[in-house]
């Protein structure tokens, strides 16, 4: 078991991962101060392994919310069901939530966990490779509103990640290659020794090699436990995070949340962010072609959806999170490894880059 420490002061915690760490009590119940714990969960993942996680709650009083499944109900409506589940099982302040599934039941969890009585405890035990790598660490809590992807929310702290590889046997290829989208956009965005591991190992993430999947998760979390200890409130650096977001989220947005998987979205909108690079004269062909190459052989798009308008993206983007003062901000690429936020890129060239984009007819190959 490898073991990622997020520094942040007093709300500081650990990330434990491994293989068979469900059914390891002694990673659970240090960080659960009552009796009182409720799962969440929705209804593809539950039955697949929330007994294994009650067996390792021993002694615990032990409330169970399955939420419908998919991104389509990340929203107010599945968000109150938690609360329902809480408040009929008569659970106080003292309770702990834990997550157990993807970034959606993740985000939905802890955001009931910041508002549950002005705050609860809660344990991450993300069940796709893309929260484990990105959606639980950090502390980012929320949900979706029509007009926008994650608008609603809180930034909120878990008490412990604990990552299980053996839960991403039983996902679907798509899923994997999802999750593979965050784990690449590390080694693009700061961390270059990382993507050219990347390059040469893909293959074995792809096919879920569990010593392959254990580097790179490891890796991804400390990349991304040091930005956040650095930014916890992304007023800064965090924004980094962000590379391939602003493109992504406005795809999800279009074509209804859900159609494209989040990290597929993330995928395109990281060549998007290459690409639009490459135009402002920082990244060469050939490092444009080396991410091309590395999100197909992770069977992720590589280009924007055929249906989507120039238009379209641009009225996604004008309501992101990313907007400050009104204007764009992209996380774009100095060189493969050296990201940067900046919000001087011209409107030209971004329409320049989407048009092609979307005329390349790529968007579909996975």
């Amino acid at each position: 078991m490898q073991i990622v420490q997020v520094d942040l002061g007093d709300r500081s915690y650990p990330i434990y991962i491994g293989s068979g760490l469900l059914s390891e009590s002694n990673l659970f119940l240090p960080h659960i101060k009552s009796d009182q714990v409720c799962i969440v969960t929705n209804q593809t993942v539950g039955p697949l392994y929330e007994n294994v996680l009650q067996s390792s709650l021993t002694g615990k009083r032990v409330a169970l919310v399955e939420l419908p499944d998919g991104e389509a109900h990340k929203n107010f409506s599945t968000l109150n069901l938690v609360f329902d589940g809480l408040l009929q099982a008569r659970h106080n302040r003292n309770t702990t939530l834990i997550a157990l599934g993807g970034g959606v039941v993740g985000d939905m969890c802890g955001f009931a966990a910041a508002s549950y009585q002005r705050g609860v405890n809660f344990i991450q035990v993300p069940t796709t490779l893309l929260s484990q790598v990105d959606s639980s660490v950090g502390g980012k809590t929320g949900i979706n509103h029509p007009l926008g992807k994650n608008m609603i929310g809180a930034f909120y702290q878990p008490q412990a990640v604990i990552i299980d590889i053996d839960l991403l046997a039983t996902l679907p290829a798509r899923e994997i290659s999802a999750g593979l989208a965050e784990i690449i956009k590390y080694g693009l965005l700061g961390d270059g020794e990382f993507l050219l591991w990347l390059e040469q190992n893909i293959e074995r993430l792809v096919a879920l090699e569990s010593d392959a999947l254990i580097y790179a998760i490891q890796r991804s979390c400390e990349n991304k436990a040091r930005i956040v200890a650095a930014d916890e409130r992304e007023s800064g650096v965090r924004a980094l995070l962000n590379l391939g977001h602003t493109f992504g989220h406005a795809i999800e947005t279009q074509l209804g949340y859900g159609n494209w998987l989040h990290g597929e979205a993330v995928g395109a909108g990281m060549m998007l962010a290459a690409e639009l690079s490459e135009k402002l004269g920082w990244l060469a062909t050939e490092d444009v072609a080396r991410v091309r190459n590395l999100l197909a052989r992770a069977v992720l798009p590589i280009a924007a959806p055929k249906s989507m308008t120039v238009d379209q993206f641009l009225t996604h983007m004008s309501v992101d999170k990313k907007v400050m003062d009104g204007r764009l901000r992209f996380v774009l690429l100095k060189a493969l490894g050296e990201a940067v936020v900046v919000s001087d890129v011209g409107l030209a060239d971004v329409e320049q880059v989407l048009q092609a984009s979307i005329n390349s007819g790529l968007a579909d190959i996975r």
